[in-house]
Protein backbone atom coordinates (compact mmCIF):
# COMPACT_ATOMS: atom_id res chain seq x y z
CA UNK A 1 0.00 0.00 0.00
CA UNK A 2 1.11 3.51 -0.66
CA UNK A 3 1.87 6.04 2.02
CA UNK A 4 -0.65 8.89 1.97
CA UNK A 5 0.56 12.25 3.28
CA UNK A 6 -1.82 15.22 3.07
CA UNK A 7 -3.52 13.90 -0.06
CA UNK A 8 -0.24 12.94 -1.69
CA UNK A 9 0.94 9.41 -2.34
CA UNK A 10 4.47 8.14 -2.38
CA UNK A 11 4.83 4.79 -4.07
CA UNK A 12 7.97 2.72 -4.27
CA UNK A 13 8.33 0.16 -7.10
CA UNK A 14 6.38 -2.74 -5.53
CA UNK A 15 3.44 -0.44 -4.78
CA UNK A 16 3.47 0.91 -8.34
CA UNK A 17 3.18 -2.71 -9.46
CA UNK A 18 0.26 -3.25 -7.08
CA UNK A 19 -1.52 -0.19 -8.51
CA UNK A 20 -0.84 -1.38 -12.08
CA UNK A 21 -2.13 -4.85 -11.19
CA UNK A 22 -5.36 -3.33 -9.84
CA UNK A 23 -5.80 -1.31 -13.05
CA UNK A 24 -5.24 -4.45 -15.14
CA UNK A 25 -7.71 -6.44 -13.02
CA UNK A 26 -10.37 -3.74 -13.35
CA UNK A 27 -9.91 -3.65 -17.12
CA UNK A 28 -10.11 -7.45 -17.34
CA UNK A 29 -13.25 -7.58 -15.18
CA UNK A 30 -15.09 -4.89 -17.11
CA UNK A 31 -13.90 -5.43 -20.69
CA UNK A 32 -13.48 -9.20 -20.75
CA UNK A 33 -9.73 -9.08 -21.39
CA UNK A 34 -6.82 -7.40 -19.73
CA UNK A 35 -4.47 -4.95 -21.40
CA UNK A 36 -1.17 -6.18 -22.82
CA UNK A 37 0.87 -4.03 -20.45
CA UNK A 38 0.44 -1.44 -17.72
CA UNK A 39 2.68 1.17 -16.14
CA UNK A 40 1.81 3.49 -13.27
CA UNK A 41 3.16 6.94 -12.51
CA UNK A 42 2.53 8.83 -9.26
CA UNK A 43 3.01 12.55 -8.83
CA UNK A 44 1.73 14.54 -5.88
CA UNK A 45 -2.03 13.89 -5.84
CA UNK A 46 -2.22 12.13 -9.22
CA UNK A 47 -1.98 8.46 -10.08
CA UNK A 48 -1.72 7.78 -13.81
CA UNK A 49 -2.04 4.24 -15.19
CA UNK A 50 -1.03 3.81 -18.84
CA UNK A 51 -2.46 0.63 -20.36
CA UNK A 52 -1.49 -0.66 -23.79
CA UNK A 53 -3.17 -3.18 -26.11
CA UNK A 54 -6.56 -2.46 -24.55
CA UNK A 55 -9.14 -2.93 -27.29
CA UNK A 56 -11.40 -5.95 -27.47
CA UNK A 57 -11.77 -7.78 -30.80
CA UNK A 58 -15.17 -6.10 -31.24
CA UNK A 59 -13.66 -2.65 -30.67
CA UNK A 60 -10.82 -3.38 -33.12
CA UNK A 61 -13.39 -4.39 -35.75
CA UNK A 62 -15.29 -1.14 -35.24
CA UNK A 63 -12.08 0.92 -35.40
CA UNK A 64 -11.04 -0.81 -38.63
CA UNK A 65 -14.52 -0.05 -40.03
CA UNK A 66 -14.04 3.67 -39.34
CA UNK A 67 -16.25 3.66 -36.23
CA UNK A 68 -13.71 4.97 -33.72
CA UNK A 69 -16.29 7.46 -32.44
CA UNK A 70 -18.61 4.56 -31.48
CA UNK A 71 -15.82 2.96 -29.47
CA UNK A 72 -15.13 6.27 -27.71
CA UNK A 73 -18.84 6.78 -27.02
CA UNK A 74 -19.29 3.27 -25.61
CA UNK A 75 -16.21 3.62 -23.43
CA UNK A 76 -17.47 6.98 -22.12
CA UNK A 77 -20.82 5.42 -21.19
CA UNK A 78 -19.00 2.51 -19.57
CA UNK A 79 -16.81 4.92 -17.59
CA UNK A 80 -19.88 6.68 -16.18
CA UNK A 81 -21.38 3.36 -15.16
CA UNK A 82 -18.23 2.07 -13.42
CA UNK A 83 -16.57 5.20 -12.01
CA UNK A 84 -17.52 4.40 -8.40
CA UNK A 85 -16.14 0.85 -8.75
CA UNK A 86 -12.81 2.10 -10.12
CA UNK A 87 -12.52 4.78 -7.40
CA UNK A 88 -13.35 2.31 -4.63
CA UNK A 89 -10.82 -0.27 -5.84
CA UNK A 90 -8.05 2.31 -6.10
CA UNK A 91 -8.90 3.74 -2.67
CA UNK A 92 -8.41 0.25 -1.23
CA UNK A 93 -5.03 -0.12 -2.95
CA UNK A 94 -3.82 3.42 -2.25
CA UNK A 95 -5.13 3.77 1.27
CA UNK A 96 -6.53 7.24 0.64
CA UNK A 97 -9.64 8.79 -0.93
CA UNK A 98 -9.93 9.19 -4.68
CA UNK A 99 -11.80 12.37 -5.58
CA UNK A 100 -12.03 11.78 -9.31
CA UNK A 101 -11.34 9.16 -11.95
CA UNK A 102 -10.87 10.05 -15.61
CA UNK A 103 -10.23 7.71 -18.49
CA UNK A 104 -9.34 8.20 -22.13
CA UNK A 105 -8.22 6.13 -25.10
CA UNK A 106 -5.97 6.59 -28.09
CA UNK A 107 -6.35 4.38 -31.16
CA UNK A 108 -2.90 4.37 -32.77
CA UNK A 109 -1.03 3.45 -30.71
CA UNK A 110 -3.58 1.35 -28.83
CA UNK A 111 -3.41 3.00 -25.39
CA UNK A 112 -5.77 3.86 -22.55
CA UNK A 113 -4.96 6.17 -19.64
CA UNK A 114 -6.70 6.09 -16.27
CA UNK A 115 -6.09 9.11 -14.05
CA UNK A 116 -7.00 9.15 -10.36
CA UNK A 117 -7.06 12.46 -8.47
CA UNK A 118 -6.47 11.89 -4.78
CA UNK A 119 -8.25 13.67 -1.97
CA UNK A 120 -6.82 15.01 1.25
Amino acid sequence: MSEAVEGRVTAPGPQLTEISNAAVALHREHFGRGPGAAKTHVSENLVVCVLSDVFTPLERTLIEAGQESRVRETRAIHHTATEAIYKSRMEAVLGCPVEAHMSTIHVDPDVAVDIFVLGG
